[in-house]
């Protein structure tokens, strides 16, 4: 699909393609599909990212809320949304060991504790010792600090869900 497709998409269709690019928000794609025509790839991605620049912490902290954690209950009971059960496992939280799924699950509920969120990492960019590595890391920061960071992560993986979306192949001129 090239960006002029996308531009020509309905609001229905924009939101049914693009509405989990952010994890479970599609009120996200929603707002932003006022905000067309883009001319790009690229200016998509930053409508996404300046939307959820311009929200107040609380509605960050949302977005953060509406990940599932690593290696959790939903990828044990098979609920996570096509998107995360693919990043998660092409990280290995799918084969942990059992002495790494308990050390997972601890550091989930110390991290959700801490700071009122799930941790969120772009698991497509990390493998699981390294997503172990930054869990354990991570739950010293500081809230803001963590908030500002897990939404950074947000972004890393919207990027490459519309980029597995739009660049499925070469011809595409976005």
């Amino acid at each position: 699909m090239d960006i002029s497709a996308v531009n020509a998409l309905s609001y229905e269709d924009f939101v049914n393609t693009f509405g989990n690019v952010v994890e479970k928000c599609p009120v996200i794609t929603a707002a932003v599909w006022s905000r067309r025509p883009f001319v790009s790839l690229n200016a998509l991605e930053a409508a996404i990212s300046d939307f959820i620049d311009e929200l107040p912490e609380s509605g960050k902290e949302g977005i953060l809320r509406c990940h599932p954690d690593l290696a959790g209950r939903d990828l044990q009971r098979g609920t996570l949304t096509r998107e995360s059960r693919q990043e998660q496992a092409g990280a290995g939280m799918d084969a942990l060991t059992s002495g790494e799924t308990e050390r997972m699950a601890r550091l989930n509920e110390d991290y959700k504790k801490r700071f009122g969120f799930p941790f969120v990492i772009c698991a497509r960019m990390n493998d699981k010792a390294n997503i172990l590595r930054q869990l354990s890391e991570r739950c010293q920061n500081e809230r803001a600090v963590e908030r500002e960071r897990g939404i950074e992560e947000v972004k890393k993986i919207c990027r490459l869900r519309l980029q597995s979306l739009l660049l499925t192949d070469g011809a595409n001129k976005l």
